[in-house]
């Protein structure tokens, strides 16, 4: 068995560039498990970096300190500042000056992570009650955990502060994802086989209960206008859901293991999905049909050996920004980096017992956590986007799929822009 097919010579593919690392500090024979990074998470602005560093601790760090400390600056040169922060419980605007490092004890061991923030800012959809505990404001930055015991505590990235304690899960909560569309609704998947709608905008209320997996739900991600929702889980389970009227919309068969990772393009028209069958599939959502397998055994396995334990199960993809770029964390101690146009990766980096990863905020750097509670950090492979794909991307955050090929446009025009030429 092999990590790249006979094509593809492992030495010729490019090696991405390593920028620097986060370390944990170790006593001596602490190697129980409760160490490990299930989580890495960046701002929306880019403003801060959270990982969750083993026994209970979650560390908020300002992205562009750590950017200094790695000897480079974002993309364009600049780091974010922020000038003006208003009081989450309704007091005046104080002014802030460099975002400030924190350390969280949340008291548990920490498995999701998500940041929050009310930009663009968005009513709640709660319109009945005229008070409420806390106004968040338009520049206001939360952060989500999600704990072993079964608990969400939401925090105030920039004083540290605990202001919610949501509890209704009788398990795990897995992962974490804030809606993207400003509005502050957060879903929470976990071990006890059901996803959770938060409305934070509420006090916390919790809206709606999504059932239908079996099994432990292991990720969900919202789609870039927040009105689908995936959620993937044990038993092969991909699950795509109305977030209008909570309800189903499909189910997604292709998979022969657990699903344990998800995430949309940022135009919405593609959803990748990683899996313990050694595999990362791009489905189109719309369609509910499979564009591209992403495969890390060669030869690829068959159902029944996908189906248990292979060395090549796939923990974490990761889409980058720009549309072109998914990154892979594999059991077989490396990060892949790849292209939608390519089937083989176009970098690869060394990471041993790695766990999650995710992409700046730019798309220049991803970030993957570790079993040893450290993250490691890459330059993405650079590359300058065709004016075509740009065009693609525009047209199909507005359009989707059944749109599109209604379209009075040449086939092959409509075939590029549906992505089935991947």
């Amino acid at each position: 068995m092999a990590s790249f097919p006979d094509s593809v010579k492992e030495n010729e593919i490019g090696k991405a560039k390593f920028i620097g690392e986060l370390l944990v500090p170790v006593a001596p024979f602490d190697q129980k498990s409760g160490r490990e990074t299930w989580t890495v998470a960046f701002a929306p602005d880019g403003s801060y970096f959270a990982w969750s560093q083993g026994h209970r601790i979650v560390r908020l760090v300002p992205w562009s300190k750590c950017l200094k400390n790695f000897g480079g600056e974002g993309s364009n040169g600049a780091v974010p500042q922020r000038l003006s922060r208003q009081n989450s419980e309704g007091g005046t605007v104080v002014p802030v000056g460099e975002p400030r490092e924190h350390t969280i004890d949340c008291g548990d061991i920490v498995w999701g992570l998500a940041f929050g923030s009310s930009v663009p800012e968005k009513q709640s959809r709660c319109v009945n009650i005229e008070w409420h505990r806390f106004k968040f404001g338009q520049d206001q930055l939360l952060l989500a955990t999600g704990l072993n015991n079964g608990r969400i505590k939401i925090w105030d990235v920039y004083t540290g502060k605990l202001l919610l304690n949501l509890m209704d899960h009788t398990d795990i909560v897995r992962d974490l994802t804030f809606a993207p569309d400003g509005s502050l609704m957060l879903v929470s998947s976990s071990r006890d086989k059901t996803l959770r709608v938060w409305d934070l905008k509420d006090d916390g209320n919790m809206v709606k209960v999504l059932r239908g997996h079996q099994n432990w739900v292991y990720c969900s991600a919202f789609s870039p206008d927040s009105s689908v929702l995936c959620s993937v889980g044990a038993g092969k389970s991909v699950f795509l859901w109305d977030m209008d009227k909570y309800s189903l919309i499909r189910k997604l068969e292709g998979h022969h293991n657990d699903v344990v990772s998800c995430e949309f393009s940022p135009d919405g028209a593609l959803l990748a999905t990683a899996s313990y069958d050694t595999r990362v599939i791009i489905w189109d959502p719309h369609m509910g049909t499979v564009l591209m397998e992403l495969a890390h055994l060669f030869p690829p396995p068959s159902p029944i050996f996908a189906g248990g334990a292979n060395d090549r199960w796939v923990r974490s993809v990761a889409f980058c920004h720009d549309g072109r770029h998914i990154a892979s964390i594999t059991d077989d101690r490396m990060v892949r980096f790849w292209t939608i146009d390519e089937k083989s990766p176009q970098a690869i980096a060394p990471l041993t017992n790695g766990l999650c990863c995710a992409f700046s905020t730019d798309g220049s750097f991803l970030a993957a956590g570790s079993r040893d509670g450290s993250v490691h950090f890459w330059a993405c492979p650079k590359s300058i986007a065709s004016l075509q794909h740009l065009c693609r991307m525009a047209l199909r955050r507005v359009m989707p799929t059944q749109q599109v090929q209604t379209l009075p446009i040449p086939p092959r025009i409509r075939s590029y822009l549906s992505y089935q030429d991947l």
